[in-house]
């Protein structure tokens, strides 16, 4: 069969999304040279692809083509994350709801810092979101300023994006955290140069002059806001392709990564996917940076091909969803293993029983009126009480640590609540 006569439908079908790179190392169809079998599936891909506005350095636009992979991944993404959606009650009760979204929060914002290089444990970074102690070095900062920033996004999730709202989020996540102070909140100019590298000083992408940076921001925020693009754009390719975006223009000295993200998770909720407020996208990058990087680099070096890019968010969005689902199913058998213990205890709120169930996973777990307050989004005399009460029953002791009290839980508490029932 000659080159010429064969389709691009008669080739093997691989699942994956396949870069030149990968594909060179596969054995090719019958007949068929590597650089032959590479040309038919680039023709094969040129069918029904979809401009964004986005251009590269040259003027070349970034387009896509809708594959398989990706009507299955956006059906089970519209299923599970927008509309009247069956959520298990911890998500859905009140009572609850706030718990499990701050909690969510906090993962969002301490993941997103390590995959920046934050250099602080899980645990620490938790601990003082919780308790509201102030940040004592750089780390520390950014995720103190990734939580308020994941915080402020459910509250402008529904205003249009605009160069300004974009300088504000960059500003949030930026407080304190950067090299140059004053680069928070404003374009990179002319004279700082910037790169994206590894360690090792490879340069894997060279941003856009920043000459260009207010035009494209302009252009930026006109796609955001459901414009700029002719007929209709699923919009969780076009929150992909946001993250992409800012990513690609690299617009300010530093951040660029978490706002691109945090741009992710405001095109996300304005569209109507709710769940996101429980996700964490970035436990999923955080698992193969690698990937990330690479779906970003084969997308620029593949004729801007935009599929590699929202193929790995879209997997990446999958596997979050799943360990959201996962974590709650976990949640539940914790739950009805703890309510034979607190079953009796009706002399508790459900917050305190919720501490409670949290101190029998961790011994080793503080609080304080702050994380207490902070948890459940309560008052400070709220909180007090509870912590006192459950102080006063024998459950907690407490003690100063320098201008704060911190309550712990006693030593075995299971057993002392297994065999104490009224208070």
């Amino acid at each position: 069969m000659e080159l010429v006569a064969m389709r691009s439908e008669d080739l093997p079908q691989h699942e994956e999304y396949l870069h030149w790179d990968k594909l060179r190392h596969l054995s090719p169809p019958a007949g068929l040279s590597h650089e032959e079998w590479w040309w038919l599936v680039k023709r094969g891909r040129q069918s029904g692809r979809q401009g964004i506005p986005l251009r590269d350095k040259k003027g070349v636009s970034f387009s896509f083509s809708l594959v398989p992979e990706m009507f299955e991944a956006l059906h089970h993404i519209d299923q599970r994350c927008a509309g009247n959606i069956a959520m298990p009650e911890q998500v859905t009760d009140g009572r609850t709801r706030d718990r499990y979204q701050i909690n969510s929060l906090m993962e969002e914002a301490v993941t997103s810092s390590l995959l920046e290089g934050a250099a602080v444990t899980r645990q620490k970074a938790r601990d003082m979101l919780r308790s509201g102690r102030k940040p004592t070095d750089k780390s520390e900062r950014m995720i103190v300023n990734n939580f308020k920033t994941m915080q402020h996004l459910l509250n402008i999730k529904d205003r249009p994006l605009t160069p300004e709202l974009v300088f504000e989020i960059h500003a949030m996540i930026s407080e304190d955290a950067l090299d140059k102070p004053d680069g928070a909140g404003r374009l990179r100019r002319a004279d700082e140069y910037i790169e994206v590298s590894d360690d090792l000083d490879n340069i894997f992408h060279i941003p856009p002059a920043a000459s260009q940076l207010p035009g494209r921001l302009e252009d930026m925020c006109f796609f955001a806001n459901e414009t700029g693009v002719n007929g209709f754009l699923h919009p969780v390719i076009r929150s992909i392709a946001l993250h992409f975006w800012l990513a690609y223009d690299h617009p300010f000295v530093d951040g660029n990564g978490r706002t691109a993200r945090a741009l992710f998770y405001w095109s996300m909720l304005r569209g109507g996917y709710w769940l996101f407020q429980f996700i964490s996208i970035s436990q999923a990058l955080l698992r193969s940076p690698s990937d990330y990087y690479r779906a970003f680099l084969h997308t620029e070096h593949d004729e801007n091909d935009l599929n590699y890019f929202i193929l790995h968010q879209l997997r990446c969005i999958e596997t979050s969803i799943q360990d959201l689902h996962e974590y709650l199913a976990r949640k539940s058998e914790q739950r009805r293993g703890l309510q034979i213990i607190l079953r009796g205890l009706d002399w508790v709120n459900h917050r305190q029983q919720a501490l409670l169930s949290h101190a029998l996973e961790h011994d080793d777990a503080a609080y304080t009126f702050e994380s207490h307050q902070r948890s459940h989004r309560i008052s400070r005399m709220t909180a007090i009480s509870d912590l006192r009460s459950l102080e006063e029953k024998g459950l907690l002791v407490s003690r100063l640590q320098g201008r704060q009290r911190v309550f712990r839980p006693i030593p075995n508490l299971e057993t002392k609540l297994g065999t104490r029932t009224r208070p």
